[in-house]
């Protein structure tokens, strides 16, 4: 598929559901299963992938395609991304701490470890695959987080339900929720073909 030819508006709405990078790609199921547990955790953590997939989208394409490619660095890709990817995840860090300290305390390890999730290098990634222009990574980014967002809160309030529901002894915690986790994933890829950019 030529997926440059695809308008930012189909690309933001493929990635929130027919591409879902969580639930279509497998990609950021870690800090997914782990945060899960809360809403209001999962709210947080949700937002800040959205703003970590957002911005580094939007600095990872200029900085590719006006400083890499001219001078023929493009050897050094994967290091340049993961540093821009930390400095966003260091940003946001800073403002949930002064923000909300509950948030912060609730999120622990796994906020500053948004550096290393994958989904948000795997938004990197597919995005030069698919070569797609600067407003169509944006929205690639913007919607890529936006989908795993929904994921990790759908699966917040489903396993909130789940708490009080009578769950088999072998299938309770990681069991149950990776249960879920599959079928919230043929629901989502039953979206397929809905939107050009699947």
């Amino acid at each position: 598929m030529n997926w440059s030819a695809v308008g930012p508006a189909a690309v933001f709405f493929g990635a929130i559901f027919t591409n879902n990078i969580l639930l279509t790609n497998y990609l950021g199921m870690c800090s997914f299963l782990a945060i899960s547990r809360e809403v209001k955790s999962s709210l947080g953590l949700g937002a800040a992938v959205v703003f970590v997939m957002g911005m580094t989208n939007a600095l990872n394409w200029p900085i590719h395609y006006f400083i890499l490619v001219p001078l023929k660095l493009e050897y050094l890709g994967f290091i340049v991304y993961i540093i821009v990817i930390a400095a966003s995840v260091q940003l946001v860090e800073m403002v949930v701490e002064r923000v909300s300290e509950s948030l912060y305390q609730n999120l622990g390890i796994f906020l500053p470890l948004i550096t290393v999730n994958c989904a948000v290098f795997g938004a990197v990634l597919f995005m030069f695959i698919r070569k797609y222009t600067f407003l169509g990574s944006l929205a690639f980014g913007l919607g890529g987080g936006l989908g795993w967002a929904l994921a990790i809160v759908a699966m917040a309030g489903l396993r909130a339900k789940m708490a009080r529901a009578r769950v088999p002894r072998g299938l309770e915690g990681a069991g149950i929720a990776l249960i879920i986790a599959g079928i919230m994933s043929l629901a989502f890829m039953g979206f397929s073909g809905m939107i050009p950019a699947a």
